[in-house]
């Protein structure tokens, strides 16, 4: 157990380091206001927290820069509120503007702000499109031999597909086709699309279509479609802002994680709720391990619908960081909600 001492000497090294990037020393830490101790007093304070692992000392002064394990007992210990200021409250209401009306616009221009507030990159995991209900379908004939399927959901986002229109088929078979859906599937998750059409859809195809195996072909290809990944980033070369990320190699080998979609949303899939901070190795990916991780989550009825981050350096500013992804995520919950 540290004791009040070591928590307040350690409190001062990682606040000064987060704001300058440089190590601290006994010196520099007895000048602070808030310290009454002399710098004999404070290096002994500092060889026991160096001791305990929560500080290190750096090759190349006699000051000292705090660890892993001294991030984790700040984060989890020392985080006092932060308040955002005015300004920052009106750029996160910029993203929710009323005249954006799809959630994917939103989504892109909340990251942008992130990254923007804080110099760090932003990710964020949108809303599956297999959690959402189906709200309209189009088809629309690009040719004699090609078409888009256009499927709205609930939630605002709006997905294109296309594929290859069977000859057999009439305009007039498209125009009941579309009919049938918009009958039976508005309202329907997304998720339940394949048992639908395999269900009632497949018998009214049989009542309505002279050539049951082409039509069916042609729905699945419509509305069974792997859906991508939706991933949305913005401010990646903020990592060469970082005096921590100068070494090329190092950038190198995060950017070439950072282009592999699939696994940046699966280290944003999670079952935990709300704010969670991973730090430097805590952190599942070796790229990842001179970086912090935070992240936030957004509900909609209380079922989790996506993830928002901001990955930096470990360096991070963490009070800050974790209020701009509560506000900025309860806005989501909330706009999300406006959708259904």
């Amino acid at each position: 157990m540290l004791t009040e001492r070591q928590i307040q000497v350690l409190q001062v090294i990682i606040d000064e380091f987060i704001q300058t990037a440089q190590p601290i020393g006994s010196r520099a830490i007895a000048k602070k206001e808030d310290i009454s101790y002399s710098p004999a007093t404070i290096r002994n304070e500092m060889a026991d927290l160096e001791e305990l692992g929560f500080i290190e000392k750096t090759h190349t002064s006699s000051g000292r820069v705090p660890s892993e394990k001294g991030y984790r007992f700040y984060v989890d210990h020392l985080l006092s509120p932060f308040h955002l200021s005015h300004n920052e409250m009106l750029l996160i209401g910029q993203a929710f503007d009323k005249g954006l009306l799809e959630f994917e616009q939103i989504v892109q221009k909340s990251a942008r702000v992130l990254s923007d507030l804080t110099n760090y990159t932003s990710i964020i995991l949108g809303p599956e499109v297999f959690e959402t209900t189906l709200k309209q379908i189009q088809i629309v004939s690009l040719s004699d031999h090609a078409a888009v399927a256009i499927l709205v959901t609930s939630t605002g986002h709006v997905e294109h597909r296309y594929f290859t229109i069977p000859q057999s088929m009439q305009a007039t078979d498209i125009e009941k086709l579309v009919n049938i859906l918009n009958a039976r599937l508005v309202g329907v998750p997304i998720i339940h699309l394949q048992k639908k059409l395999y269900g009632e859809i497949s018998e009214l195809i049989h009542q309505y279509s002279s050539d049951f195996e082409a039509t069916y072909a042609y729905l699945k290809a419509a509305l069974l479609e792997k859906k991508p990944v939706k991933l949305y980033m913005d401010g990646k070369t903020n990592i060469l802002l970082q005096p921590e990320f100068h070494n090329i190699q190092k950038v190198q080998s995060l950017y070439s994680v950072m282009e592999k979609e699939d696994k940046m949303a699966d280290i944003l899939r999670t079952s935990e709720r709300g704010i969670k901070v991973s730090i430097g190795q805590e952190n599942s990916l070796d790229e990842m391990q001179d970086c912090s991780l935070i992240t936030a989550t957004y509900t909609l009825g209380g079922t989790q619908l996506g993830t928002i981050a901001l990955l930096g350096p470990t360096r991070m500013e963490y009070s800050r960081v974790i209020s701009l992804l509560n506000v900025l995520s309860n806005r989501l919950t909330k706009t999300f909600q406006s959708f259904y």
